[in-house]
């Protein structure tokens, strides 16, 4: 989860990326025309439109950016669905629709909330447009439908799960904004601490969009509040009036950019200079317009506890400021452009104390920031590590990669001060290093394995696939240790370089329970790091070929096996759990390497009854570990017989 939200925070950065020169147009243009907007100067209107042209239309951007950020590989299609994913709830979900699908004239107000602005609706819609790329663009269908198949059939599909969506929030979206606007009403008459739970609850919603129903109850007329209008009125309590609006000033302008500042001096310092130039655009939109969404979209997801603090202190800012009874007001956002309008409004009272109190709230939040993000090492811009493509790219192109690929990683480990043992089974490389903690995990993926885990301090595991052999040799080398040799069998070229074209019965390996791959105890398999497959939980030792092709290598423990098809599949047999270490003693193989074999061939007997003894589980893997020449897979789990046709295998 952890991971994923951080990719969703990255992804977040293109569209949080456009905002500063939005929020500046409209500030701007707010400046030349403070009471007409646009209204009694061309150039005021102009410049009000331009940024207005990305701040109404906030929803649909984060739909199309976090769609192409979250997609596997940053595809075009996967921006066209997030687009579509965003426009189907906005038309089917709003307040027109929702009139003609009822017959009723009027519906609730919180429909129209359900608009182009809502970043709820374009989160949810990228993270579904999304997924709905990763799972079905390399779907491939029935040849009357072949023309839908790939990323033809993504915007398809996610309409259609959109749909269902929409379908939801129709039911789902009037109870919970009807909730908080009760919610608002109650505290409203709670004074000083009123006003400090809305900021509070102002701040934490927006990720919702759902803040919206709070602001109508304390700025409009919808509860007889209406803090704005009264204000710039000058009407109703002096001292009271704004108390709803004040304590954002010193957030706003003062609080929020040095929380900028925190993040840019607590950036790695390769990285500094990127950071630089967002955080002081986004500083300066916060402290001139009071647009604050290019800074907390920044950090909102991948540092979420900051968030909080956040909301935290935005709650105590509106409490201390209704408590004393600073006030001041804005129309647009608590910025400076609408606090020096304020000044000239009778009602506000003391509006200068605000100056003072975002001074303190600008210390408050610098060391406060500082302390959280350091002290829980959050992951705000700039901290996390950048990914050194290039150096991928040389590891999969260089004259002898496992050579490279293992120095690489035997580096990132820490060298001969922290390695202490290198092993390894099928798929993995097992280490024992002095501390896992000084691991360079984000050099090892680098390198381009599949994945890595960490066991515990002393212990962890890096997935290279079937080839781990070659890079265990080479670290080895490294060690000075003798080289374990290990005979593989190539397979000839042409096979190699080939593809599968049709459909193929896959078979159980044994008797027992088919269960897919994601149900077996093992992170490296149930995550998918080596390839999808399936596993037979078996109830009789005999393990049989689940498809038909060559055996291409032989692990020195028995435990594991490769098979290449004609075709060109990879697959791979792995017999037991973290039995590598059982050094190949329950295992009888009747095969050798380079042996071709039929499907349906008696391949090992399998004493299980040893395996569970020593602690082991008895799953048998099968694994496909070349993906690109996997179209589909497709399995039944359940009881099966050794030699039942369990699934079916699609190439591209």
């Amino acid at each position: 989860m952890k991971a994923y939200m951080q990719r969703m925070g990255r992804s977040l950065m293109l569209p949080v990326a456009t905002l500063p020169v939005a929020a500046l147009f409209m500030g701007i243009g707010y400046w030349i025309d403070p009471s007409g907007w646009g209204g009694n100067n061309v150039l005021a209107a102009f410049l009000i439109k331009t940024g207005s042209t990305i701040l109404d239309n906030l929803g649909v951007l984060f739909a199309v950016g976090l769609a192409l950020g979250m997609s596997k590989d940053k595809d075009g299609s996967a921006a066209l669905a997030g687009l579509i994913a965003f426009l189907t709830p906005i038309t089917l979900v709003s307040t027109e629709a929702v009139k003609l699908f009822t017959g009723q004239e009027t519906v609730n107000v919180a429909f129209d909330a359900i608009n182009f602005k809502n970043v709820f609706v374009g989160i949810l819609a990228g993270l579904i447009a999304a997924a709905m790329y990763n799972r079905f663009s390399n779907v491939k269908l029935p040849m009357a439908l072949s023309f839908f198949s790939g990323k033809r059939a993504v915007p398809i599909v996610t309409a259609a799960v959109m749909a269902a969506i929409s379908a939801i929030l129709i039911f789902a979206w009037p109870p919970v904004y009807t909730a908080l606007v009760n919610f608002g009403e109650m505290i409203s008459g709670l004074g000083p601490i009123g006003a400090g739970l809305y900021g509070f609850f102002n701040r934490l919603l927006i990720p919702t969009g759902l803040h919206h129903a709070l602001n109508n109850v304390f700025w409009f007329n919808l509860a007889g509040i209406d803090d704005i209008g009264k204000f710039w009125a000058s009407e109703g309590v002096k001292g009271v009036t704004g108390m709803y609006q004040a304590g954002f000033f010193p957030v706003m302008m003062f609080g929020l950019p040095a929380g900028a500042f925190a993040i840019y001096r607590t950036a790695l310092p390769e990285r500094k200079k990127e950071i630089a130039s967002l955080m002081l655009a986004a500083g300066f939109a916060s402290f001139f317009t009071g647009v604050t969404e290019p800074l907390e979209f920044s950090f909102m997801f991948v540092a979420w506890p900051l968030y909080v603090v956040h909301a935290v202190l935005t709650g105590i800012s509106m409490f201390v400021a209704a408590f004393f009874q600073w006030t001041a007001g804005f129309n647009f956002s608590a910025g400076f452009v609408d606090f020096f309008l304020s000044l000239r409004v009778p009602i506000a009272n003391k509006p200068y104390m605000l100056i003072v109190m975002g001074l303190v709230m600008a210390v408050v939040y610098y060391f406060t920031f500082m302390f959280v993000i350091k002290k829980f090492n959050l992951m705000t811009p700039g901290r996390e590590p950048l990914v050194e493509t290039n150096e991928v790219e040389a590891v999969a192109e260089g004259s002898n990669k496992f050579a490279t690929m293992a120095s690489r990683i035997y580096d990132a480990l820490g060298g001969a001060q922290n390695v202490v043992t290198v092993d390894n089974c099928t798929t993995r490389l097992r280490l024992q290093v002095k501390d896992t903690g000084v691991v360079n995990q984000d050099k090892i993926k680098a390198t381009g394995v599949p994945g890595l885990k960490v066991i515990n301090k002393e212990n962890i595991q890096v997935i290279v696939g079937t080839e781990v052999q070659f890079v265990a040799d080479e670290m080895h080398r490294l060690q000075g240790q003798p080289v374990q040799t290990t005979k593989v069998a190539e397979a000839p070229a042409e096979t190699k370089s080939a593809i599968v074209e049709k459909e193929q019965a896959i078979y159980a390996v044994a008797d027992g329970q088919l269960v897919p791959i994601t149900e077996v105890s093992d992170e490296v398999f149930s995550s998918k790091m080596m390839g999808d497959g399936f596993a037979v939980i078996p109830t009789k030792g005999k393990i049989f070929a689940p498809i038909s092709g060559k055996i291409l290598n032989i692990f020195p423990t028995k435990h594991a096996l490769g098979i290449q098809t004609a075709n060109g599949v990879e697959v791979l047999l792995h017999m037991g759990i973290d039995t590598v270490s059982l050094k190949g003693e329950p295992f009888t193989l009747f095969v050798e390497e380079g042996q071709e074999i039929r499907q349906g061939q008696l391949i090992a007997d399998v004493d299980l009854k040893a395996i569970t003894d020593a602690g082991r589980k008895t799953d048998m893997i099968v694994v496909f570990t070349n993906p690109d020449a996997v179209e589909n897979l497709e399995i039944h789990p359940g009881t099966v017989k050794a030699n039942q046709v369990s699934g079916t295998l699609r190439g591209r």
